[in-house]
């Protein structure tokens, strides 16, 4: 299936490993000229990640937020013979074909709200986001945002939507709170929630869903609890419509969380 609006392109060098967390992306450079930070199918959550990461990056997109450029990245057999350290070489090569990268921001540096104060309404709009999401990771400890240009970019969405390692009760997971809203680094600021709410969710159109979920190719949906790649990708469509039309609940339990820490 290629519904896709996304470009692919293909590795011709790894540059480097990015030895953040327990997935090893890598710097990497492309046919087209660029460098990309490289997702491996290959890494811990396997391709779930990269579908997290391609959904949740097209979501923000499609509301407005900065978010590097994605694009699928095929990545030859022929790189896990040549890298020397064992580990990353059994990551290549369980990740030869089709994997999943984002443009390099040369020069970024990692956002601190020690340092840089958020505007409260970007703040609630990225609080919103991620209760949509169910992202587990933008907190104090890892923001998983970056400045560049001086100007606030998100990355890395591979933490989002986790119902989807289980697959149980998926339809309860799309219109429960999220509570681990409690401990997102920009919280305390999201004090414009309820406006947000009302932009946001009108701006996520079933048929915006609907075409962002197409996106995700077959052979990453070739283990998804026994279902097709076409019942895979109905589910991840129907989690998120009825998360946005449920948003309230997770809206009120940010709203809860933040007056716990206030």
């Amino acid at each position: 299936m290629d519904n896709s609006t996304l470009r692919t392109v293909q590795v011709t060098r790894y540059v480097t490993p990015l030895r953040e967390g327990g997935s090893l992306p890598a710097i990497a450079e492309a046919d087209d000229g660029f460098l990309y930070v490289l997702k491996f199918r290959g890494a811990g959550q396997g391709s779930k990640a990269l579908i997290a990461e391609l959904l949740g990056g097209e979501i923000a997109r499609a509301l407005g937020f900065r978010v590097p450029e994605i694009v699928f990245a095929e990545l030859d057999e022929a790189f896990g013979r040549t890298e020397p350290d064992e580990e990353i070489q059994d990551l290549l090569r369980a990740s030869t074909g089709l994997n999943l990268a984002l443009h390099y921001l040369s020069g970024a540096i990692t956002f601190d709200p020690a340092v840089t104060h958020p505007n409260e309404e970007l703040a609630s709009q990225i609080v919103w986001l991620d209760c949509l999401l169910t992202n587990v990771d933008r907190t104090a400890k890892n923001t998983n945002m970056l400045m560049w240009h001086n100007e606030l970019w998100l990355i890395d969405h591979g933490a989002s939507l986790y119902f989807h390692h289980t697959w149980d009760d998926w339809q309860a997971q799309a219109i429960k709170p999220f509570v681990r809203i409690k401990d997102h680094v920009l919280l305390r600021w999201a004090t414009q929630l309820d406006k947000v709410d009302n932009i946001l969710k009108n701006k996520l159109t079933p048929h915006l869903i609907e075409r962002i979920v197409q996106q995700i190719p077959d052979r990453w949906l070739a283990d998804m609890g026994g279902q097709s790649p076409a019942e895979a990708r109905a589910v991840y469509q129907r989690f998120l419509t009825m998360r946005i039309a449920a948003s309230e609940i997770f809206v009120n339990e940010a709203k809860d969380a933040q007056e716990r820490i206030v």
